[in-house]
């Protein structure tokens, strides 16, 4: 009677613990609010340094809506493939998963390429990040949001790759939900720069 007992005690105590990829899931969490502290640091810093152009170009001078428009629909679009990707990997596809990750990471990477094509063209006027303390806290911001972007897509690729060698499992599962939720929180943090920085800065 002992034996068995004791034997079947580790058993018990061992469905006590908290699921690992639930408890991975939770920490991701916890890495998204300190992100969006120091998104809302960045903003803030904006908002207060956006009229000190030391005498050079502001944001009306600078930002034309038409690309900005045209980036953030395309954010707006790869935000929708990445749900599509968590919808068919609950139904086990995983063909279709990684091919909407795919079209998610090409979304991504066109968003990037507009946005280095910005910052390329505002630095060949000699809008350099040093002019201002308003060019000071714009590249701050929307680069942080760029680099962010590009992790994702690093990150995604990689995902990819591990979904073609392992397919779907309970880890690469949390992994898709992982990077979807980055992916969106991202989105989000974009409209907030389109609206903040650029049709704020316009009107």
């Amino acid at each position: 009677m002992n034996s068995t007992s004791l034997t079947e005690q580790p058993m018990t105590g061992h469905h006590d613990h908290p699921d690992v990829e639930e408890m991975r899931t939770f920490g991701f969490w916890i890495y998204l609010m300190t992100d969006i502290m120091i998104f809302g640091t960045f903003f803030a810093a904006y908002i207060v340094l956006k009229n000190n152009t030391n005498g050079g170009p502001g944001p009306a001078d600078l930002f034309e809506l038409g690309g900005v428009i045209a980036s953030t629909f395309i954010l707006l679009a790869s935000s929708y493939t990445c749900g599509l990707a968590v919808l068919v990997m609950h139904k086990g596809k995983q063909r279709a998963l990684i091919g909407w990750l795919g079209i998610t990471a090409l979304l991504g990477a066109v968003f990037i390429g507009l946005e280095v094509r910005e910052s390329a063209h505002f630095v060949n006027e000699g809008v350099t990040m040093s002019a201002s303390a308003f060019l000071s806290a714009f590249y701050t911001l929307v680069g942080t949001h760029g680099v962010h972007v590009t992790i994702g897509l690093v990150w995604m690729i990689a995902l990819m790759m591990q979904l073609t060698r392992k397919g779907i499992t309970p880890i690469t599962k949390r992994k898709v939900y992982v990077i979807s939720l980055f992916w969106h929180f991202l989105d989000v943090v974009w409209i907030f720069v389109f609206t903040v920085v650029y049709l704020m800065g316009v009107n």
